[in-house]
Order: structure tokens, then C-alpha cells, then sequence
């Protein structure tokens, strides 16, 4: 009896272990990867598992998404959701490893999977195909398909879908959404500030507004001073670019003020083209 048992039990680990393994090989062909390349991925996993946890809390909702390509993002957006999220997006290869080892020294400490290290391209990988879960077997498809997603994409296009399909509220996916939302505006016409405090509330959008004040705000403050010191922001050209205020026609202005001041903006106007 003994002898069976342990046979039982030998066949049920090695059929677990061949379950895993197939389980987990198969994202090394399966999705296809390059369908992105000319392919938006609406809806996307996460997308889908959002409906379904509305739909087991007897919620009646519906996502909101518009799909925009990179050329109409606002690249004050692109840069600060990139400082917060993967400062080193541009030249990784899809994974960020010190920050990966930081990561699993925290879960090593707190006994349990709380801290995951993810770049950009790993949460692309995970929202488009995977589920939200926390746990070992997970990460490792993740990264299958982040190493394939890396391989098979350009780097723009890895930011494109992001920036279209990442969760910015409770029901809003994709930028455009968000800044229409929020801001009342196009995803192209979001300023430094607005773009600071849309990539403030990631990753936890369904926590945190872009007008919060405590985290959010200083998240923000910090990500526009950064862009600052970095030249992303020119300050002298966001104040150009501010629409100038309305004029009191019942206020009485000097003839003399109203010269210098014509003559003033003319020169601003050419410093800034030249």
C-alpha cells in the first residue's frame, strides 16, 4: 500500500511538472507577437478581466477607450509616464535588473510577493495577454513575452500600445481617454503640469486622481522638476504658448503703454522663432 501511494504520488508530480511546463512553454510561439506590430490589441486581457470582475460585483458599466497613434500623445506625456515608470525604457532590452533584484529582496523580506519591478514592457506584456495575479508562474510567462515583445517591436510601438491600452481610472484605458476625462482635452494638447500628474497616479489609478493633493502631488512636483533638469520642459516657451488673457476693453490704457507693450510682444515673438 505504501509502495502505491508513493508511485501516486510520483505520477501526480511529474504530471504537474509537465502541466507547467507546457503551460508556460507555449508562450514561447503562442500569442503571436508580431500581430502587433500593425494590430491594436482592443480589448486586451486586462481590459477583459475588468468587465468580469463588474459584472461579479452586479455592476453595469462600460470601459472607455479611443485608440491615438504616438504622433498625437503629448510629448511632455510620453517622457513623464517613462521617467516614472522605466527611466531607462529607451535603451533596456525589456527588463530592468536592478531593479528586478530590489524587487525580489523585498518579496524575499516580506515572505510574499509584493513588489514586482516591472518596466514598461512588462506591463505591456501582462495587461495584453495575462492576468492582474501576483504569483511565480505569471512572471515567468511575462517574461517570455516581454523577451519576444522586445525582440519583435520597436520601442515606439511598445509605448504606443501602452500608452493606449494602461488602466487611468475606474473604466478609462488609453490616454486619450484619460486626458479627455480629467482634463477636458486631446492627449496631444495635455501640458507639462497635466502630463506630470497623469503619470503621477500610475500605477494605481483606481486609488489615486490626478488632482490629489498628499502623493499624487508630490509625485508630480517631482516628475516636472525632473523634466525640468532635463531640458523636457523650457519654461520661457510654456509661458509663450499660454493663451494670452482676455483684454478689459472698459480699462483705460495709456497710448504710451500700449505701444511699448506691441513692441515688447514683437520681440518676444522673434526670440522665440529665431
Amino acid at each position: 500500500m505504501g509502495l502505491s501511494l508513493r508511485r501516486y504520488i510520483k505520477i501526480a508530480f511529474i504530471s504537474l511538472i509537465v502541466f507547467l511546463v507546457l503551460d508556460i512553454g507555449r508562450y514561447l510561439v503562442y500569442p503571436s507577437v508580431s500581430d502587433l506590430i500593425k494590430t491594436n490589441p482592443i480589448p486586451t486581457a486586462f481590459m477583459e478581466y475588468r468587465k468580469a470582475q463588474w459584472a461579479d460585483e452586479g455592476k453595469q458599466k462600460e470601459l472607455t477607450q479611443k485608440w491615438v497613434e504616438f504622433k498625437a500623445i503629448s510629448p511632455y506625456l510620453v517622457k513623464a509616464v517613462l521617467i516614472s515608470e522605466d527611466d531607462g525604457f529607451w535603451k533596456n532590452d525589456g527588463f530592468e535588473k536592478d531593479e528586478m533584484m530590489q524587487a525580489f529582496e523585498k518579496n524575499l523580506k516580506a515572505g510574499k510577493f509584493v513588489s514586482g519591478g516591472s518596466t514598461v514592457t512588462q506591463q505591456l506584456a501582462k495587461n495584453i495577454y495575462l492576468s492582474p495575479s501576483k504569483n511565480p508562474i505569471r512572471k515567468l510567462k511575462e517574461a517570455i513575452l516581454t523577451y519576444r515583445m522586445n525582440k519583435t517591436l520597436s520601442k515606439r510601438r511598445i509605448i504606443e500600445i501602452y500608452l493606449n491600452c494602461a488602466e487611468w481610472g475606474d473604466g478609462i484605458f488609453g490616454i486619450e481617454a484619460a486626458a479627455r476625462h480629467y482634463y477636458g482635452k486631446s492627449a496631444r494638447n495635455l501640458s507639462a503640469m497635466e502630463a506630470a500628474k497623469l503619470a503621477a497616479i500610475l500605477p494605481n489609478p483606481i486609488i489615486y486622481q490626478p488632482e490629489q493633493s498628499g502623493r499624487v502631488a508630490k509625485k508630480s512636483a517631482l516628475l516636472y522638476r525632473i523634466m525640468t533638469q532635463r531640458g523636457i520642459i523650457i519654461k520661457a516657451f510654456e509661458e509663450v504658448e499660454k493663451p494670452e488673457p482676455k483684454e478689459d476693453v472698459n480699462a483705460s490704457v495709456p497710448e504710451s503703454n500700449v505701444s511699448t507693450q506691441s513692441t515688447e510682444d514683437k520681440n518676444e515673438t522673434n526670440a522665440t522663432t529665431n
